[in-house]
């Protein structure tokens, strides 16, 4: 019998245009929720996909409310599996109020008013509604015209890709789209999950633009406010990895060194040993310097070697590595297709990639179409039934039932947790390091889960040594950046876990955890004696949350894995960069975006546990995440043949899009005409000019893309990057001024919504980090208040305050070194 999905009984309402609407509510619907989905007269604009070209009709796409199919882009039919689409113009206006009176969670693109918004909750006090727009319904930019390639360059991504000197680069496939659904699903399942105990709704308003802050770059703001508390005026600008992304005999090799043994073994790779100890090629600053030298020996070496042999080499060698994944290489890999990654969409027979993650038994709602369970019919009779008088009251007795179901099947014991966050009352363990898992777990903190974080101090987290500080400055390893930026709102212990003490505490902390959190490479939590049997033994209720990289068994299983071997190996490389140049790392989102997909699986399975009162194991893997928000290439791949592939700062939805050089020092601005409308209003800014009409289609104008670049390009050219910006959005054009990834810190949409929350921190002072990137209504100030722990600050509080230790054992722990507050 298949297992219960988590989110059985859950009834979701999907009325918003575009991915971020539609990924959001495909990640509930995959996880069991019963979504239905709203159109308007004209569709879904999907359906036509992004160039409008889909489809068999004249204006593409089947019609508002059928079913997804061949009529319909690939895009739409990859968002909508399992969904059950109904046009608005077929249901009276008592049919649209009471399918939003007996739902769980709305998911709005900012088409609802707050009035009406506060109608609907009023209507239905449990109601959850998750608004997605590009600034956040709040501040000075609400409203603003913007497509995801200008909040790119709004959020500092743009302007931290390429080379000094040269035009900034985009991250190809719409990354930001995608990981603003993530975060728009894990605020409303927060919230719904709330509900579900309280009876009181909420709403969420989330902002693309502080999604994308949080994911499309690395802590630039961060890292700029610490070099200037030690004295460094820090530069914050293009920068790209040396070596990276390097050619071979056959195709593209990726490469990720961030550490110092990585780049000796990498030297001993390429068979030059003699480079070890050269200063000119021992940083990423002196190979920066001396990159044309650095590159025409590292490509002296790949180019005379085929992909395979370089990645079993590297791999042998513990050196993170991949193979550049394209749409028509990654079906056939073989981790993939050991593992089953791919599976047939049912409106198509094309691939598509599965579920991202593992809750116990259950892999995720098969792909087929709707199949609610008993719960779910009931919920969603309104959402189903035709227009009539009658509905109303079907529509209260369904909700009635609903209701009486949730609260049986609720476990007699499941916590009644309070407080003014969703996770109030949640004990975390987090024995995570780097990126990914910490920042999964800034998100439960922020949620209001009490995290712990596990270090040894003999191999404390890495992110503490990419320090603002140099190696051998008093505590140095307290100024890491990304340690400081995804760590915030968490205590800190430090515990030696290959000890027979060590191992003891930690199964000790775990019997008072609701949570563990891992993302060590498989092997590690098996090596330490911490399996899951192990833990489940000691305590029934516990969730283990493992993040592994490339998972849980495959020929990968034992790789190492970092963000830029995600965007390599996933194919989201093979879209950035020139057309005519090779492929880039977007640098950045595959980490948070594992961690955003890590708490939703999270969140449903805590949802099951209220059910169940037994606590379960999840998988969630960091490619998989990564190839779920990059599967709009390959989908196109295996439904249609066609390979997309990167092509500069272009878009297929927009034409003209481009970075345009504008009057100063560096200065770029970013600009994208998707509509009609809009490209005659920047027809209208730029100046008449006799070769167009302003009646130009989007296919018109993407063949003149050309000459409509020269005449931007010459009319950014005569004005201030800021002047630029003000005239084109006064017209309604989306347009943005590309920043630095420091700049956020002085952002006014920003710091109007509070992104960046103020801490201080007993070693570096005050700064101020990233919170998350949405506002619920029932949270009042600032998601984060503490800064990032010391190595080992909350050791003895946790210890001997919460374990019961004495001082004395707490001593004898130091001195065998199992404990401790400086690293090595």
């Amino acid at each position: 019998m298949a297992p219960t999905a988590p989110l059985a009984g859950l009834s979701v309402v999907e009325l918003s245009y575009g991915v971020p609407g539609a990924y959001c509510a495909k990640l509930l619907r995959d996880a069991g929720a019963h979504v239905v989905k709203l159109e308007g007269a004209d569709g879904d604009p999907l359906r036509r996909g992004r160039d409008g070209t889909a489809g068999t009709g004249a204006a593409g796409g089947s019609a508002a409310g059928s079913a997804p199919g061949d009529g319909d882009s690939v895009l739409f039919r990859y968002l909508a599996v399992g969904k059950a689409v109904r046009a608005l113009d077929d249901l009276s206006a008592a049919a649209r109020d009471a399918a939003l009176r007996t739902a769980d969670l709305l998911v709005e693109d900012g088409r609802l008013g707050d009035a009406e918004i506060a109608a609907l909750r009023a209507a239905n006090p449990a109601l959850v509604v998750v608004s997605i727009t590009p600034y956040g319904r709040t501040g000075p930019h609400a409203g603003r015209p913007a497509t995801e390639f200008t909040l790119q360059a709004s959020c500092g991504s743009t302007g931290g890709r390429g080379l000094a000197g040269e035009e900034p680069l985009q991250a190809g496939g719409h990354i930001g789209e995608w990981v603003s659904g993530g975060y728009a699903a894990v605020a409303g399942l927060a919230a719904a999950n709330a509900a579900r105990r309280t009876g009181r709704g909420d709403h969420a308003d989330v902002s693309m633009l502080e999604c994308m802050a949080t994911t499309m770059q690395t802590y630039g703001s961060v890292a700029a406010s610490l070099f200037r508390a030690t004295g460094v005026d820090f530069v914050s600008g293009r920068t790209m990895e040396i070596p990276s992304i390097e050619p071979t005999a056959d195709g593209w090799v990726g490469f990720c060194l961030g550490t110092g043994q990585q780049l000796q073994d990498f030297l001993l790779m390429i068979e030059r040993p003699d480079l070890i100890d050269d200063p000119g090629y021992a940083t990423m600053g002196e190979r920066a310097r001396n990159r044309e030298e650095f590159l025409e020996i590292v490509r002296g070496w790949t180019t005379k070697q085929r992909t395979e042999d370089i990645v079993a080499l590297a791999g042998a060698l513990r050196i993170p590595v991949a193979a550049v994944g394209t749409p028509s290489t990654l079906t056939s890999v073989d981790h993939f297709v050991q593992r089953g990654v791919f599976v047939p969409n049912p409106y198509g027979g094309f691939l598509q990639p599965r579920v991202p993650y593992r809750i116990g038994e259950f892999g995720g709602v098969p792909f087929d179409d709707p199949a609610p369970d008993a719960t779910a019919t009931a919920r969603s009779q309104a959402h189903e039934a035709a227009a009539g008088p009658e509905l109303a009251a079907a529509a209260e007795t369904a909700a009635e039932t609903a209701a009486e179901s949730a609260a049986a099947a609720a476990a007699p014991d499941a916590p009644a947790l309070l407080g003014d966050r969703p996770l109030a009352g949640l004990r975390v363990l987090d024995l995570t390091a780097f990126w990914a898992g910490p920042s999964a777990t800034l998100t439960l903190a922020a949620l209001g889960a009490d995290v712990i974080k596990v270090e040894a101090h003999k191999r404390a987290d890495g992110m503490r040594f990419a320090s603002a500080r140099k190696p051998g400055e008093d505590r140095w390893w307290e100024w890491g950046m990304v340690y400081f930026g995804a760590n915030p709102g968490k205590r800190g212990i430090t515990l030696d876990l290959g000890t027979p003490e060590g191992h003891d505490l930690v199964l000790r902390l775990a019997e008072t955890a609701d949570v563990v959190i891992e993302n060590f490479s498989p092997r590690v939590m098996d090596n330490l004696g911490l399996t899951w049997e192990t833990l489940r033994a000691r305590n029934e209720r516990l969730i283990l949350l493992r993040m592994p990289a490339f998972g849980l068994d495959g020929p990968w299983r034992d790789r190492t894995g970092f963000a830029q071997t995600m965007e390599q190996a996933s194919g989201m490389a093979w879209m950035t960069g020139r057309a005519d140049g090779p492929p880039l790392i977007p640098r950045g989102p595959c980490d948070p975006n594992a961690g955003t997909h890590a708490v939703f699986a999270l969140l449903a399975a805590l949802r099951e546990r209220d059910r169940t009162g037994v606590g379960t194991m999840i998988e969630s893997t960091m490619v998989e995440a990564t190839l779920n928000v990059a599967a709009e290439a390959l989908t196109t791949y295996t439904a249609e043949g066609r390979e997309v592939r990167r092509d500069g700062n272009r878009g297929a939805g927009a034409a003209p899009q481009g970075v345009y050089r504008c009057a100063g020092d560096d200065a770029w601005l970013a600009l994208a005409a998707e509509t009609g409308a809009q490209w005659a209003a920047l027809l209208g800014v730029v100046g008449p000019d006799a070769r167009w009409s302003g009646d130009e289609d989007l296919s018109a104008r993407r063949a003149a893309h050309d000459e409509i670049d020269d005449l931007v390009s010459a009319w950014c050219a005569a004005r201030e990057a800021a002047d630029a910006e003000a005239e084109l959005l006064a017209a309604g054009v989306p347009a943005a001024v590309v920043v630095p990834p420091a700049a956020i810190e002085s952002d006014p949409q920003l710091e109007h919504r509070g992104f960046l929350n103020r801490v201080v921190h007993p070693v570096a002072g005050e700064h101020r980090v990233p919170g998350l990137p949405f506002r619920l209504a029932s949270v009042t100030g600032p998601w984060v208040t503490t800064a990032a722990p010391t190595l080992g600050e909350h050791t003895a509080e946790i210890l001997c305050g919460e374990l019961g230790l004495t001082e004395e054992e707490l001593a004898t722990l130091r001195e065998k070194g199992i404990t401790g507050t400086t690293p090595g």
